[in-house]
């Protein structure tokens, strides 16, 4: 009996644990049910929301998983797919706890209503002055008010001077005929592949040197010597544009404690600092050894030197220091970057490649030397009405610009509630990116052809014709208009005609060419090429055509 009763409560204790643990899991089972659809809810809602606003807003993250993937692939070509599916505008919502919240666009009409119409309310803003100030202080591409207005007037007035402009015409043609062409000469002859980048950004940084500051840094002499401070100055591009996709609090705290890519950028701007440093110092130096008569110095550095501030006094070294690096951004990055994918795409399009050369011979054999039978052997330099003449060149290097343009993404902030032309609505202190990279390839500004690299576009009757500034925004537009855009045309087309009238350029077989994550669209690898020299049976064929 105490047995069976034994049983009897043994198998009372099984059936109670099983039905406990069936009310465990069934009870666990309601809360995972609840997740699940908590969790089918949220990805639907965000799926639906993607219809709204272009991408899938997650709670707490909003699209920064979606960004995260755009970086990872290619950030530029990510922003014009949003941006074509979204008829050129669209809002950004990052995470709650940053400040990445923005709106993109591409629209023309919203370009000229924040660049010109509405100026005043769109300035660069505090965001974009402090996400940059550690690398460009508080030069002309990052000052708003009386401080930019002060740096634009004067540089203004230097950039439209007469004896500037021959001065940089003068060092575009030794550059070219002294270092340039030696250079790719001994490539030949070796004969090796070269970085066709890099021999460029040598160039253009040599020549915004000589002309804007006086100083020649020597980097495009025979054997290539390394140059710190053109490593120190890729890198400091680099690690700021990367700020713009990090939550302003992170990227502070790395600063703080060191860390990451803040360590990098600031090893990076300390090798920036050090070369402009130098340059103000010599300056100084040699100004004040001068006597009277030979103070009339035209670079730009030395007419900031000569200026006081507000209070009458002497313009700081920090000050002289953003007024030089704001300007090598602009001389030495956008135009070697514009004629890097000029060459690039000229290799996929070797028609257009025979137009120009047809055209720098049919300009060519308008001289009377030509016509009294000039040896074509003699070394041969562009004379400066030459160059501008040369209207299909202007066309194809513009095309390259609005496909390749040096300086893809521009930033500005609302100071006051506003509206956009299209209908968007702005708060005050929202941060406005208009994709400069992304205008390029948008049909409802440039047709369905807009992908195709096609110089014709800017021709009538074949004569080159501009573009609104709001449409090809290469140069910016406004006021803030590029203010050597003259002189970075002129300085493209005599390298570009130089090279092209002496060489074929091949890029080396299995180089891969993507942009780079930087203020300016470097190639990521570089530009490997090979240079094939023109035979004078080749030229003769082009010139007796175009007598």
């Amino acid at each position: 009996m105490n047995n069976v009763t034994a049983n009897m409560s043994s198998d009372e204790g099984v059936v109670g644990n099983f039905v406990s643990r069936r009310l465990f899991f069934l009870q666990y089972l309601h809360v995972l049910e609840f997740v699940v659809a908590a969790l089918v809810f949220v990805v639907i809602n965000s799926l639906r929301q993607r219809r709204h606003y272009g991408l899938p807003v997650w709670p707490f993250l909003g699209m920064l998983p979606s960004l995260v993937s755009g970086l990872r692939s290619d950030l530029y070509e990510w922003i014009s797919d949003i941006l074509y599916e979204q008829n050129g505008t669209f809002r950004f919502k990052g995470p709650w706890f940053s400040s990445l919240n923005c709106v993109v666009t591409a629209d023309p009409r919203n370009l000229e209503h924040l660049l010109k119409s509405k100026f005043s309310v769109f300035p660069k803003g505090p965001y974009f002055r402090d996400t940059v100030r550690d690398l460009l202080g508080d030069g002309i591409f990052n000052a708003d008010d009386e401080t930019w207005q002060r740096q634009r007037k004067t540089a203004s007035i230097q950039f439209h001077s007469a004896k500037f402009r021959q001065l940089t015409a003068e060092s575009v043609l030794e550059l070219v005929h002294a270092r340039l062409l030696p250079v790719l000469e001994n490539a030949v002859n070796q004969p090796i592949s070269i970085d066709l980048q890099d021999v460029l950004l040598r160039l253009t940084f040599d020549n915004v040197c000589m002309t804007a500051f006086g100083v020649d840094p020597g980097c495009l002499r025979l054997g290539l010597p390394e140059i710190p401070f053109a490593k120190a100055f890729e890198d400091a591009t680099e690690a700021t544009l990367l700020r713009f996709v990090t939550p302003t609090c992170v990227w502070k705290t790395m600063r703080c404690l060191d860390l990451g890519t803040e360590k990098k950028l600031k090893k990076s701007i300390k090798g920036v600092d050090e070369f402009a440093e130098e340059v103000i110092r010599t300056r100084k130096k040699e100004l004040s050894l001068q006597t009277e008569d030979k103070k009339q110095r035209s670079d730009l550095l030395t007419v900031f030197m000569r200026l006081k501030d507000e209070q009458g006094k002497p313009f700081s070294d920090k000050f002289l220091r953003d007024i030089c690096l704001n300007f090598i951004l602009a001389g030495r990055d956008t135009s070697s970057v514009a004629l890097s994918w000029f060459f690039w795409l000229l290799e996929k399009n070797p028609v257009v490649e025979q137009k120009i050369l047809a055209e720098i011979c049919k300009i060519i054999n308008e001289r009377d030397d030509m016509k009294n039978g000039a040896d074509l052997k003699s070394p041969l330099i562009f004379r400066p009405e030459e160059i501008k003449k040369m209207d299909y060149l202007q066309a194809s290097l513009s095309e390259a610009l609005r496909l390749y343009p040096s300086v893809p993404v521009d930033h500005k902030e609302v100071v006051e509630d506003d509206t956009f032309p299209d209908g968007t609505l702005l708060k005050k202190g929202t941060k406005v990116i208009y994709a400069i990279y992304a205008m390029g390839r948008m049909e409802a500004i440039w047709g369905k052809d807009c992908r195709e690299y096609k110089p014709e576009r800017w021709l009538r009757d074949g004569r080159y014709m501009s573009e609104s500034a709001y449409k090809f925004t290469a140069f910016n537009g406004g006021p803030r208009l590029c203010l050597g855009k003259d002189f970075a045309y002129y300085q493209m087309k005599f390298v570009a005609a130089s090279i092209l009238y002496r060489y074929r350029v091949e890029v080396v077989k299995g180089h891969v060419v993507v942009p780079k994550l930087a203020l300016t669209m470097y190639m990521k690898h570089g530009l490997k090429v090979n240079l094939i020299k023109r035979h004078e049976s080749e030229l003769q064929v082009y010139l007796k055509n175009n007598v």
